[in-house]
């Protein structure tokens, strides 16, 4: 017969085991939050020192500095490298100050610790308090500011217009105006440059009647015979479907590079961020309290 009694002392150790247990593996927010203020406080230090050597290393009145790519890419390993030391230490405090004896929850305090950490850090670099903060964190506002960078060279560049400094026209028209005969030279040279306008610019319907006209406009403006005024007009023709293909083609050189740009940043930033979440679980492990320290 069974004794009830003993029944239900071992169900009340096995709940008290399950209770336990539970309250064992329970995240402490107070733990990972303080591993979040060391892992934010060392990587402000270690960019601080990264800084600091980076300009040490430069010498401004000297012609022996390192390669633009050589500084990008120590700037990188640099980044990564205390962003791994930052992600451990946080998840070790995180961890460590949990009292936790499980490595496995130990290991989950550090990673949660690490992920608060990325948030918070992605979220001030896109408000206003990134500005605060952007010194300390000088890794990633560099690497995406140098994105965004050679991404609005390309914008600027892959749409010419005939209005800016980089109007194709412009040196067209400096070389009709710089021309002399006629006897009204003014006159006549804006007439010649808004006929040459009409033929690189007009309907390609009426190209051949727009090159007529800009020929002999050409030719009253410099007094020359109309053959090789529509010489000329051929020569400017040429000029500007040059000056036009140039751009285009820096238009694609700046659209390769940002895109090469990005994507090299993209994936320096997941390199990163996984090499960081594998540091914090292993610093959450090791931070481990061990059962019989616990008691102490």
């Amino acid at each position: 017969m069974t004794d009830p009694i003993s029944v239900t002392r071992r169900s009340d150790d096995r709940e008290g085991h399950l209770l336990d247990t539970a309250i064992l593996n329970k995240i402490s927010w107070r733990a990972v939050f303080a591993g979040v203020a060391l892992a934010l406080s060392v990587q402000a230090l270690l960019n601080l020192l990264g800084l600091g050597i980076g300009l040490a290393v430069v010498d401004p009145s000297s012609y022996g500095n390192p390669a633009a790519a050589t500084v990008s890419t120590a700037s990188a390993a640099w980044f990564v490298a205390s962003g791994v030391v930052a992600s451990f230490v946080g998840g070790y405090i995180a961890s460590r100050l949990s009292a936790r004896p499980s490595r496995t929850t130990g290991g989950y305090h550090g990673l949660t610790a690490w992920a608060v950490t990325t948030l918070l850090v992605l979220y001030l670099l896109t408000t206003s308090l990134g500005a605060v903060v952007g010194g300390a964190f000088s890794g990633v506002s560099s690497m995406l500011g140098g994105v965004g960078q050679t991404a609005s060279t390309a914008a600027s560049v892959a749409v010419p217009t005939l209005a800016n400094n980089g109007n194709p026209f412009s040196g067209i028209e400096q070389q009709i105006r710089s021309a002399t005969g006629g006897n009204d030279p003014q006159a006549l040279r804006d007439t010649a440059v808004a006929a040459l306008r009409a033929v690189i610019t007009g309907d390609q319907a009426t190209l051949d009647d727009a090159r007529n006209k800009a020929a002999a406009a050409l030719a009253r403006a410099q007094n020359i015979p109309v053959d090789q005024a529509k010489t000329q007009v051929a020569d400017y023709e040429a000029q500007y479907k040059q000056s036009i293909q140039m751009a285009k083609q820096k238009a694609i050189e700046a659209a390769q590079s940002a895109s090469k740009a990005l994507s090299t940043g993209a994936i320096v930033a997941f390199v990163a961020l996984l090499i960081g979440a594998i540091a914090a679980w292993f610093g959450g492990v090791a931070g481990t309290v061990r059962a019989g320290m616990r008691r102490q």
